[in-house]
């Protein structure tokens, strides 16, 4: 099995928080995502902080585009790692 991890970027801690937990009743996510915040380069301020939503998908069952417009629905988007 290889290791296939989705990120998922957000704009704020409140929509990367509302996505986990969606991610679990829209694609049946049991394994908690992790959640990261990334700060922007040379900024400390929290509020220009993007935040990422990290997925597992060693079964690679995610469909890339389905992620694409769920996290859309947030204005955010999906990485490749």
């Amino acid at each position: 099995m290889s290791d296939v991890k989705h990120v998922l970027v957000l704009p704020d801690r409140d929509a990367a928080e509302e996505v986990v937990e969606a991610l679990g009743e829209r694609f049946g996510i049991v394994e908690e995502p992790q959640l990261v915040r990334d700060a922007l380069a040379g900024e400390d301020d929290a509020e220009d902080a993007q935040w990422l939503v990290v997925l597992r998908d060693e079964g690679e069952r995610l469909d890339p585009g389905e992620l694409d417009a769920f996290v859309g629905e947030w204005d955010g988007w999906r990485e490749e790692p």
